[in-house]
């Protein structure tokens, strides 16, 4: 992957999406998978777009990207129905057409001297994680770890790994079957008590893995995640607390998207003091070290 970031004309498009697949899981959470050939062809991970969740409804909404395939020009999202716009989408059913705007946002960078790429995904944040771990499989350089953390069921029937990793206790075993089939190691963590999971954040996962690496190991290692403020808050810490770089997407309420209205900054320290940037395209990516957690 690129480090290079890239910029945003000639790569913002705006597409009526058909909707070609709309499934339901528990907890109202949704997989949506649109066809809309220019964004798939220009999305990486980390990046979103911004629906119409329907005709009567001006505001769009953000949605993370979760899997985008250039060669048959569809995009996939996950989502939670939490409010009136993602529950009016969560109606609209194959066939139907959605207004989008995308790729949007400053994409995830891998850096080819840390191959050993820790993912950490919670709930809504899961889906860069998938895009990322989707991208860096066709690699053998890389050598990646999922985690992913839920308090609501997942959306999808997790299944015992194939994979040991070292570090993970014994009975933590259940994992995404797609990761799975992908060959990349993963692991779940929720309170909930599912059967397999890790009983607690998948920020303590990560300290059990990273413990049982050596030294040299360790300095392979770079962190990317997605999620609730709390949970990224927390895994800058991690971070810090390992000497670690940490790359993390933020979650902020967008009106435009596009960096006109400016109702998504966030406070990031920079070389010349605290400065307020856009997270919709100064961002979602940010060093989490630069992030003024507050």
């Amino acid at each position: 992957m690129s480090s290079a970031t890239p910029s945003h004309r000639n790569t913002l498009f705006v597409e009526d999406a058909q909707i070609l697949a709309h499934d339901s899981y528990p907890g109202e959470q949704y997989v949506l998978r649109v066809q809309a050939p220019r964004c798939a062809e220009h999305a990486l991970p980390g990046s979103f777009a911004h629906l119409q969740c329907d005709p009567s409804l001006p505001m769009r909404r953000p949605l993370s990207i979760m899997r985008a395939d250039a060669n048959a020009g569809w995009v996939e999202f996950l989502y939670k129905a939490v409010g009136h716009g993602t529950r009016a989408l969560a109606a609209r059913q194959p066939g139907a057409t959605l207004s989008m705007i995308g790729p949007i946002g400053v994409p995830f960078t891998a850096d080819r001297q840390r191959p050993r790429t820790l993912l950490m995904g919670g709930g809504v944040g899961i889906p860069p994680m998938l895009f990322l771990a989707d991208r860096l499989r066709s690699d053998p350089h890389w050598q990646p770890l999922v985690l992913m953390g839920s308090e609501v069921p997942f959306p999808f029937s997790p299944q015992p790994s194939r994979f040991m990793v070292p570090g993970i206790p014994q009975d933590v075993i259940a994992a995404m079957p797609l990761l799975e089939d992908w060959n990349i190691p993963g692991r779940l963590a929720s309170l909930q008590g599912y059967p397999g999971c890790f009983e607690g954040y998948i920020t303590d996962l990560a300290r059990h893995w990273l413990d049982a690496l050596n030294d040299e190991q360790r300095n392979e290692v770079a962190i990317f995640a997605c999620g609730p403020h709390p949970m990224l808050a927390a895994t800058a810490q991690l971070a810090r607390d390992y000497n670690l770089p940490c790359q993390v997407s933020l979650e902020e309420y967008m009106a435009c998207a596009v960096g006109g209205c400016a109702g998504c900054a966030v406070e990031i320290n920079t070389p010349d003091g605290p400065a307020m940037k856009r997270v919709c395209v100064d961002g979602p990516v940010f060093d989490a070290q630069v992030v003024r957690w507050g």
